[in-house]
């Protein structure tokens, strides 16, 4: 399930990958025009509409690439028991958090779709248009933490703490310098 879920999470960075460069492009139309004196204006907003995307949907492909940042100073001295715990825990946490951030994100998706908002620039954006692929962004990321607590518990569970740490844990950096 785990190898299906990394591909999806593939298949999810490329597009925000892809749209990422698509964005990029877009500034360097637009630095390019003002040097002849025009503009396409709007592309402040557009790169944060981006970047607020990129980071929702691309936390998922970074935990389960285990590119998340963790401080290991306690973890990296304990044994393997231990270091499973420690991973499982730090799981658990992340988990809780976003989850609490997808719950706290849906009261402002649902203000800006009850109020038709639109933002206030020039552009006069439709809030939904950037905060439902956002929210849902979050939503997967949610899931995904989820998941992947719920299977790193197990193999905890099943006494499995060399596959717990490759699964889920935080490398030192000594181990990844080897």
């Amino acid at each position: 399930m785990i190898r299906r879920l990394r591909a999806i999470n593939r298949g999810v960075a490329l597009v925000v990958g892809l749209g990422l460069l698509t964005c990029a492009g877009f500034v360097l139309l637009d630095i390019i025009l003002r040097q002849i004196g025009t503009s396409l204006g709007g592309t402040e907003e557009i790169a944060g509409y981006a970047m607020a995307l990129a980071t929702a949907w691309g936390m998922s492909y970074t935990l389960l690439e285990l590119g998340h940042v963790r401080i290991d100073l306690l973890r990296s001295r304990a044994g393997s028991l231990g270091r499973a715990l420690f991973d499982v825990f730090a799981m658990i946490v992340m988990s809780g958090v976003v989850v609490m951030i997808a719950i706290k994100a849906w009261p402002v998706v649902e203000r800006s779709l009850v109020n038709g908002s639109r933002a206030n620039t020039p552009l006069e954006t439709p809030l939904a248009l950037v905060q439902v692929p956002w929210f849902a962004g979050w939503v997967w990321f949610a899931i995904m933490s989820c998941l992947t607590t719920l299977a790193a518990l197990s193999l905890l569970l099943l006494r499995r703490h060399a596959e717990t740490e490759s699964f889920v844990g935080a490398f030192a950096e000594q181990e990844t310098l080897q």
